[in-house]
């Protein structure tokens, strides 16, 4: 809000460490909101072209984070292959939906509880989608209550090159959460009060909300991605010969796009209904 003051430090450091694009906006203004809408759209290619519906009187800054992605399979499906089949749902029911196939080397990896496998983007395979099935007699909940960075971490090392097949449904997603409860839970409940000490910023600020979009899409050709946030892990991979695998992703399961030189994740979340 241009009528409030920031410490000239805390914006510099915002453009010098994030390369962070400052606005001083009039929020009495109409057209605010579209501003700063705008920017969030162009930012993801119009994959997601809203984050705020209105500005609050007591708000005075907005902190923007995006980020889109848009990769290439190494090796794209081919749509002759894709065909209708039944999609299990945690329901028990069933739909017929589009799934794509195909078969040749990838990274895999599994255990007792899940099958997993890495799908390479582009010529160089620095992305990847990495899939991981529960198997029948497993589930979702079973998998979230092993994911942690030392077993995410684990499992990375332990991929190795094999001849198999996979079959994944074609998918889109949109999905919108504020993050103030789970942020709260994870520790940091004083940011949203009147206790939270936010000086190196400005006097008596406090955070009012943590809003968080995402839009993926997953098809023969590869993924588009869009989202506000991400987090990261290290890991690296291995090469074994082993006994041709089918993985058939006809049940939820749970995905990420991984950057593999860093270990960064850039996008996670679980397929239930594609």
């Amino acid at each position: 809000n241009q009528e409030v003051k920031f410490n000239a430090d805390f914006i510099k450091k915002n453009q010098d460490f994030y390369q962070a694009k400052v606005t001083n906006l009039n929020f009495q203004a109409p057209s605010s909101v579209s501003k700063i809408n705008n920017w969030v759209s162009e930012s993801t290619r119009g994959r997601i072209n809203k984050i705020i519906e209105r500005i609050e009187p007591d708000q005075v800054l907005f902190l923007l984070n995006a980020i889109y992605f848009k990769g290439k399979w190494t090796n794209e499906f081919d749509k002759q292959q894709t065909v209708q089949q039944p999609f299990y749902l945690t329901s028990g029911n069933q739909k017929q939906h589009p799934m794509m196939s195909q078969k040749g080397k990838y990274k895999y990896y599994e255990n007792e509880q899940f099958q997993a496998a890495s799908l390479p983007y582009g010529k160089d395979g620095k992305f990847s989608f990495y899939v991981f099935l529960p198997k029948q007699n497993s589930n979702l909940k079973s998998f979230y209550e092993n994911l942690n960075a030392d077993n995410w971490e684990k499992w990375m090392s332990q991929f190795s090159l094999r001849e198999g097949l996979i079959r994944l449904p074609r998918f889109k997603m949109d999905y919108e959460i504020t993050l103030n409860t789970a942020l709260e839970a994870l520790g940091i409940g004083e940011a949203f009060t009147n206790q939270a000490d936010f000086s190196q910023m400005g006097q008596n600020f406090q955070i009012s909300e943590v809003k968080h979009k995402t839009f993926v899409e997953v098809n023969e050709e590869g993924t588009e991605a869009a989202a506000t946030t991400s987090v990261g892990v290290t890991a690296v991979s291995a090469t074994v010969n082993q006994q041709p695998f089918q993985m058939i992703v006809d049940r939820p399961f749970f995905c990420a796009i991984r950057d593999n030189q860093t270990g960064s994740i850039l996008f996670m979340g679980a397929i239930l209904d594609p």
